[in-house]
């Protein structure tokens, strides 16, 4: 596997050669790629070898070599159900999504009751824009294999290795659960924002408890699924409208907690994700480039597109996700 942020030239020259690979950058150069056995999503925001960056003159490329087999398809949001049909034996499955689209909510949402997604590793990401061009730009993914741009469903490549070789996925969560305070949320419905929430069981305002109660809002909404710690991060807090929106969405039925506080955001990232990140395919939120204050800053070899959540079977968001392929 292979990792390089690259010209529009040198890109095309591989996918005309029929290599398999993963493609980040602005849209009006992924406009331009050639047909082949790619998918792609809009992004500006990297984690290079020298550190995070906004980069639109060059594209993100992650090359997957030794592969058996390989197929890119459109998956519509209505379809999204579908998703396992591709995959294929001794493989691994890639998705992009863009944000705020239909497929984002409903994979969000339902992602996790889809017959057969756990069956091999699925992993990809949100595609978004530069933050100061939301609302005004639309993310997109694109389908290589036809060239076409969709701002909704899903571009999604089957891979397959041959076997014996191995195949992980990782998350990288620098947050615990608050448990000294023990301080528990509830939600009566799911979705991407609330305007009530039932705290240590009594009803609330969530805008007017998180901002009377001085809640630092990088910190997210913690569910622990089975010993697995998934993040709900606060997007925006509107007291105007009484209402809170999220990156990802809160569910009834789970309960949730407080992250517990950070001596320091940056220094606990880089703490946590150590070391490696060489030939690994991995992504990384746009929360954790912001307030591990990245730009500039190096996460060792874990380089890759800063994104608009992740996902790991389901969406994730202020994590890191990585894959790795094993050689026999």
């Amino acid at each position: 596997m292979k990792n390089e942020l690259l010209t529009v030239e040198e890109a095309s020259a591989r996918i005309e050669r029929g290599d398999v690979i993963t493609v980040a950058g602005d849209e009006a150069i992924l406009a331009k790629l050639p047909k082949g056995n790619w998918v792609g999503g809009t992004s500006v925001y990297f984690v290079t070898e020298e550190g995070g960056a906004v980069v639109r003159d060059k594209v993100f490329c992650t090359t997957f070599e030794d592969v058996s087999d390989v197929s890119v398809r459109t998956v519509p949001t209505s379809d999204l159900v579908t998703i396992s049909d591709g995959y294929k034996p001794n493989g691994f499955t890639i998705i992009l999504i863009p944000a705020f689209s239909d497929a984002h909510t409903k994979f969000a949402v339902e992602g996790q009751t889809y017959a057969g997604v756990f069956g091999q590793p699925l992993v990809g990401w949100i595609s978004g824009v530069h933050l100061e061009e939301l609302g005004t730009a639309k993310p997109k993914v694109f389908d290589g294999k036809t060239g076409e741009a969709l701002e909704d469903g899903a571009a999604v490549m089957h891979v397959s290795v041959p076997a014996g070789n191995k195949i992980g996925v990782d998350i990288v969560n620098i947050f615990s659960q608050e448990h000294d305070k023990k301080t528990t949320f509830t939600f009566d419905s799911d979705g991407f924002s609330a305007k009530t929430a039932t705290v240590n069981g009594e009803v609330v305002s969530l805008a007017n408890y998180l901002t009377d109660n001085e809640i630092d809002t990088r910190l997210p909404l913690i569910a622990n699924y089975g010993g697995a710690l998934i993040n709900v991060s606060v997007q925006a807090i509107d007291l105007e409208n009484d209402e809170v929106s999220f990156y990802a969405p809160v569910m009834t039925g789970v309960e949730y907690q407080l992250a517990a506080p950070l001596d320091s955001y940056p220094d606990a990232f880089a703490e946590r994700l150590g070391g490696g990140g060489a030939s690994q395919y991995s992504c990384n939120c746009i929360l954790n480039y912001l307030y591990g204050e990245l730009e500039g800053q190096s996460t060792g070899k874990f380089t890759g597109p800063v994104t608009f959540g992740e996902i790991a079977y389901i969406l994730l968001n202020q994590t890191l996700v990585k894959l790795q392929v094993q050689p026999a």
